[in-house]
């Protein structure tokens, strides 16, 4: 049999070949994931958010009289609101939703392909493809955050006067430095999900099962989300994953402080390394079957 024979014989043969290459490894990953029609729903779904807010605004008035989430009142006034909105909607349940399917389909959805044995045979370090599974998840965020805010600016502009900001200080800011703003906002959006993240590459290590990968990491998110709301549990709220999630006030006064997202980054750095870590001692041990 040819070499090219045997791999056509070989579930995932092709791919293995490309991912000999530490790049071309990650180069295949981002390109496994963002090809995936799930990948593309889910990126035009959050792209979508801040269209339906901008729309239902502006048929309906809503905000008009102080009602609704932060910055909902303003959108009528300017349309770069309508990104703020979007993305204070979208940091407690959409974006963890999403991150959440990719977080958990990462070892698990290779397992249940049967083709994570054929990867590890290539051979592919262990320690190294978690690392690049991470790094695909991290792109995700990026572009999920990307996908709101070019989602937001597009139904801003389209519906809403577009000009002048005035901050949570009052200090009115020009056009191009609140989109300077706009992208420290989805910079700050994007650092709180490296945590959750990491927690759903660990909890992918622990099952065949990406659904239920999935699910788990989700309802850690929503579970941290309440917890963070009882002030019983109060002792604890400084470390849990979510705790900062809404803490970008500061980036919208002048002068920016840097406080939170300096904290924010701490915290969530704290979880990709002890996550990090525990997904590298259970896959490193683990038998792989399939």
């Amino acid at each position: 049999m040819s070499t090219a024979e045997a791999r056509a014989a070989v579930p995932g043969v092709e791919r293995i070949a490309v991912r000999r290459r530490p790049l071309a490894l990650l180069g295949s990953e981002l390109a496994t994931t963002f090809r995936r029609r799930r990948t593309i729903v889910m990126l035009v779904a959050l792209a979508l958010v801040p269209v339906l807010i901008a729309v239902a605004v502006r048929l309906t008035g809503a905000g008009s009289h102080g009602r609704g989430p932060a910055f909902l009142s303003d959108i009528t006034d300017n349309g770069l609101f309508v990104i703020f909105t979007a993305l204070t909607v979208s940091i407690p349940l959409f974006l963890p939703l999403t991150v959440s399917v990719v977080a958990g389909d990462a070892i698990a959805g290779e397992a249940n392909l049967g083709t994570l044995r054929y990867l590890l045979i290539a051979p592919v370090g262990r320690v190294r493809l978690l690392g690049v599974k991470f790094l695909a998840g991290c792109a995700f965020i990026a572009a999920a955050v990307l996908a709101i805010v070019i989602g937001g600016a597009a139904a801003g502009a389209a519906l809403f006067p577009v000009g002048p900001v005035t901050l949570l200080s009052g200090d009115t800011i020009g056009v191009g430095e609140a989109f300077a703003r706009v992208l420290l906002l989805a910079g700050y959006a994007a650092v709180s999900l490296l945590g959750l993240c990491a927690i759903g590459l660990f909890i992918s290590t622990l099952t065949s099962m990406p659904v239920g990968a999935m699910a788990a990491t989700v309802v850690i998110a929503g579970v941290s989300q309440v917890i963070d709301q009882l002030p019983q549990f109060d002792a604890i709220h400084a470390y849990l994953p979510t705790h900062l999630w809404l803490g970008f006030a500061d980036l919208l006064r002048s002068p920016i402080v840097f406080d939170s997202f300096g904290q924010n980054a701490v915290l969530q750095l704290s979880y990709v390394v002890i996550f990090g870590g525990f997904a590298i001692s259970r896959f490193t041990t683990k038998d792989v079957l399939s």
